[in-house]
């Protein structure tokens, strides 16, 4: 089930800086990073059968939709001390994106073409 957690930030008279120290950050190694911006697709529409991710909105906002065949559920990322981890099971979309947003996506594994699931669970 996807779920969130919060971003280390730290704030002085320069600004903000958000950290992510792995393995203390995030419950995976990263392999791969990836942004989305200037979208006003619907993005992702799928599932893997290895992939775990943390997404997180480091400008602007949008809105998640997961789905793994118990719990539906739909999260709005709007600052970049928010990030969702996006499990396997968790089919998942990305969408109604502000229009300076960009959406990190952060992945504990290469890519895979045979890494996704592309049918939406049906609910219980």
């Amino acid at each position: 089930m996807a779920y969130l957690i919060k971003i280390k930030n730290i704030k002085d008279e320069k600004g903000s800086i958000g950290i992510i120290d792995n393995p203390d950050s995030l419950p995976f190694k990263i392999k791969r990073i990836l942004f989305i911006k200037d979208s006003i697709e619907t993005r992702g529409s799928h599932a893997h059968k290895k992939t775990i991710q943390a997404l997180i909105c480091i400008r602007g906002s949008s809105e998640i939709y997961t789905n793994n065949g118990k719990i539906k559920e739909t999260f709005i990322l709007d600052s970049p001390e928010k990030c969702l981890i996006v499990n396997p099971e968790d089919w998942h979309t990305m969408k109604n994106y502000s229009i300076d947003s960009v959406l990190l996506a952060i992945g504990s594994e290469y890519y895979d073409p045979e890494d996704y699931i592309k049918e939406e669970p049906k609910n219980d």
